[in-house]
């Protein structure tokens, strides 16, 4: 299943460097990428500087929320937990809405770096709260849940004032982020995305089994010698920092981190060593799906990307309502 789930990633990712608003055929990417002086040089400026980390942060972005989601899922034992019914990334849209309208009276950094490094502070901010919720005296995982949607329509309605008060050329740049869209990708910014995504991966793998064992109940997972309170801080860490890390440069991209796990769960189960990666390739290859669908829905234009998630998703929770009665949760 890993290694189908891979391919059709490949695939998607090779048809989404293919397109885009530029004509150029598909002769002419593979031209530029194996022999890149035999092309023009606008040519081969486009693919290799903006199609193809363009493609690659796809991935990446969609890999992180997948992940983020699954383990999510995991630590809260809730089905609906992820990284954008959580609050997470409403925070994030709120550092970067509060850039746009003020940052610049304040301080004098480019708004290309500094709007993402607000979102990334914002999202964690977010996520830790949620962490502090659940750690206080009688907390719960119920408890972390209500406070990610109270933390969700919070960060949603501090946008929205900031949202009435922009003006209209702010307002334009405020609702474009919060809608998601790859196209600030960069080698720079997807580099790190994919450096904090691996790393993140191999601490996650490192503790398989423990991540595993919390799916049969806080109880048993004790018993088996767990630190469970110590694995689900751990864990909650690690994944609101590949969050923070994939939104802050992309924008609130939904339902990937809750679509991904929900199918990983159905194919491959419980098993963190088969689940956990596979959440992270059907992530990848949601968002690149995404992105192919808005490079065609209108000529010429690129579509935000977090309204194509949302329409995909949207019709997920609803399978999901109606298999309520044969919950394979």
């Amino acid at each position: 299943m890993l290694v189908v789930a891979g391919g059709g990633m490949l695939l998607l990712f090779t048809l989404d460097m293919l397109l885009g608003p530029a004509d150029i055929s598909a002769r002419e990417v593979v031209s530029a990428l194996w022999h890149p002086s035999s092309v023009e040089p606008s040519t081969r400026t486009i693919v290799m500087m903006f199609r193809l980390p363009t493609a690659f942060m796809a991935i990446c972005v969609g890999a992180s929320l997948g992940i983020s989601g699954a383990q999510m899922q995991t630590i809260l034992n809730n089905p609906l937990a992820s990284p954008f019914t959580l609050g997470v990334s409403a925070a994030a849209s709120f550092g970067a809405a509060l850039i746009l309208v003020f940052g610049t009276m304040f301080v004098s950094l480019p708004l290309t770096w500094l709007v993402p490094f607000s979102a990334f502070v914002f999202a964690l901010l977010g996520a830790m709260s949620l962490y502090a919720l659940g750690s206080r005296r009688g907390g719960s995982t119920e408890t972390i849940v209500v406070g990610g949607v109270a933390i969700h329509f919070l960060f949603s309605s501090a946008v929205a004032f900031l949202q009435f008060f922009a003006a209209e050329d702010t307002l334009q740049a405020i609702v474009f982020w919060i809608f998601g869209t790859l196209q600030g990708a960069n080698w720079t910014n997807t580099s790190i995305v994919a450096v904090v995504l691996f790393m993140a991966i191999i601490l996650l793998a490192q503790k398989a089994w423990q991540l595993t064992s919390l799916r049969l109940g806080d109880e048993h997972a004790r018993s088996l010698g767990v630190d469970v309170a110590r694995l689900k801080l751990r864990t909650l860490v690690i994944v609101s920092t590949i969050t923070a890390t994939a939104v802050c440069f992309t924008g609130a991209i939904g339902f990937v981190g809750l679509v991904a796990p929900h199918v990983a769960r159905r194919l491959v189960g419980e098993d963190q060593r088969f689940y956990m990666p596979l959440a992270g390739l059907l992530g990848g290859t949601l968002v690149s799906t995404a992105d192919i669908v808005s490079k065609s829905l209108v000529p010429e234009t690129i579509f935000p990307i977090g309204i194509v998630t949302a329409a995909m998703g949207a019709p997920f929770l609803a399978v999901i309502a109606l298999g309520a009665r044969r919950s394979y949760w």
